[in-house]
């Protein structure tokens, strides 16, 4: 089977952390991927010749055309990965009674065409057994890791429009070194409000740590795995926009984040008992006072030691913290349409239709959106991006994604008066006013577009100056029309003398005049 693509979200990780100092190894950990995929795409970065940093401010479409190339190496052997995912297995089943190496070697080399050797499985087995019995003192590094996780009881606050108990979970945040906390209630622990609590707590920390570490909850974790968990994919735009990593626990497993569990247990002390007989009217005013109560907690002495965890945090964490980023994170939500016959796709929250190149019609498409932008994907390729409408059943439509015979049919269909008059007074006073005096010359105005749509295109054929002064002869006459202004152009009227009077009547007293006696 050919080698899959990763996605550029990957990629960017993968230029985030290499950026970052971080071996090769050390990111197929943490992006939870084989050494040879890692391998294979830091071969691709290093071959564009181009410094990370410029190949990070690439769009999604430019990147993808530098590494995802047609000629791809051939996939590499995975047998090791093959025996390596059933190692635990092999240990497993040594333990029960009857059970050899042989044994399991024979039933092995049946699942996998090219299988080990039984000396070369012998040799992996023994080396899988070592590295599962090693043990180790585990050491908080200064700055390294954020453990996040909920309190498993709530607050309340009272509203004061309604009379109802509002219940609200907590968000508890920590940095194990330190022991440095934020403490948030929360509207509810939905994606959005967690998210956006996690930006305040990095804004209250003063810095990014290099991990964020939580339990398999379902607002970070999409797919949970002892191994492999896949993160959800609002949890690592959160993370690539803060420059961070993404860690989960294994599933059940509590002491994996210890710290945070104990925090927990110290806001039930530190902040809920002081405030177990006070009533508050508002999240906000809830929140303040968790603040009050968590600032006494984070400076109080440590026992049997003469410092505080404020004053570990600000002397040895918060200096090694990376710096955060100058823009706030906006959450972008994704979905997916297929591009109408209108070419236009739906966004189904707020069921309104954006348009996109006519020439995508029957595609399928992905539409990434935030409270002020859309943008529509096909693959990696941006195709169309548009200002967010929450108008229900409204069409944004851009001129250049219409067909030719549909721009046409949209000119006419914007013609009205104040579009004409614009296009007049662009080319002089004489021509606004000749422009208005026809669009006023009938009942219903629309009747008139033709002969002013006429006048535009002798301004064009004939120049501005030209047409402005056929406008200027035209003043002179009791009536316009636009016979009236090609008269004039055509037989070179403009140019003749401005004082002569073209449109002089008849005199009341010359020989040709009968008085009533002829008629006698």
């Amino acid at each position: 089977m050919a080698k899959q693509p990763i996605t550029m979200l990957q990629i960017r990780r993968i230029l985030q952390l290499l950026s970052q100092g971080y071996s090769k190894r050390a990111i197929a950990s943490l992006l939870h991927s084989s050494r040879h995929t890692i391998d294979d795409y830091t071969l691709k970065i290093m071959q564009t010749g181009m410094d990370l940093s410029r190949l990070a401010k690439l769009g999604d479409a430019e990147l993808g055309s530098l590494l995802y190339s047609k000629n791809r190496d051939p996939a590499p052997d995975g047998r090791y990965q093959y025996l390596q995912s059933r190692m635990d297995y092999f240990s497993s089943e040594l333990t029960k009674t009857g059970v050899t190496k042989l044994l399991l070697w024979e039933e092995y080399r049946k699942e996998i065409p090219g299988a080990y050797s039984y000396s070369q499985f012998c040799e992996h087995l023994a080396d899988h057994k070592i590295k599962s019995s090693a043990t180790m003192h585990f050491t908080h590094q200064p700055g390294e890791v954020l453990q996040i996780d909920f309190a498993g009881k709530s607050l309340t606050y009272l509203d004061p429009s309604t009379g109802e108990v509002i219940t609200c979970p907590v968000l508890v945040c920590v940095l194990p070194f330190s022991g440095f906390a934020y403490v948030e209630a929360l509207a509810s622990a939905r994606q959005e409000h967690l998210f956006l609590a996690l930006g305040r707590c990095l804004a209250y920390l003063g810095g990014v740590p290099r991990m964020v570490l939580s339990d398999n909850m379902k607002q970070v974790v999409k797919k949970s795995n002892r191994y492999e968990p896949v993160f959800t994919e609002l949890c690592e735009q959160w993370a690539l926009h803060n420059g961070t990593t993404l860690i989960a626990t294994r599933v059940g497993k509590p002491k994996d984040k210890p710290t945070v569990e104990n925090t927990v247990h110290l806001a039930y002390m530190r902040i809920y008992a002081p405030l177990r007989d006070k009533l508050f009217y508002s999240l906000a005013e809830l929140n303040d006072n968790i603040l009050i109560q968590l600032d006494i907690h984070v400076r109080s002495p440590l026992q049997k030691r003469t410092f505080s965890r404020y004053d570990l945090f600000k002397t040895e964490e918060q200096p090694l913290l990376n710096r955060l980023p100058q823009e706030p994170f906006v959450i972008k939500h994704t979905a997916s349409a297929k591009v109408q016959r209108n070419y236009h796709v739906t966004l189904g929250e707020d069921w309104h239709h954006y348009s996109v190149p006519y020439q995508y019609i029957g595609k399928q498409v992905k539409l990434i959106y935030d409270t002020d932008e859309v943008e529509v994907y096909l693959g990696l390729q941006r195709i169309a991006v548009h200002k967010r409408n929450y108008r229900k059943h409204g069409y944004t439509t851009l001129q250049e994604h219409m067909p030719v015979k549909h721009r046409k049919y949209g000119e006419v269909k914007g013609w009205d008066a104040d579009y004409f008059i614009k296009q007049a007074t662009e080319l002089g006073e004489c021509s606004r006013q000749i422009f208005n005096r026809i669009l006023e010359s009938r009942t219903f105005t629309e009747q008139t577009f033709n002969a002013c749509l006429g006048l535009i295109r002798l301004s064009k054929h004939y120049g501005k100056d030209r047409f402005e002064n056929a406008c200027r002869r035209a003043l002179q006459a009791s009536r316009v029309n636009y016979r009236l202004i090609d008269n004039i152009l055509t037989n070179n009227l403009d140019t003749v003398d401005p004082d002569q009077n073209l449109f002089s009547s008849i005199p009341d007293d010359h020989e040709n005049l009968r008085g009533p006696q002829a008629y006698n």
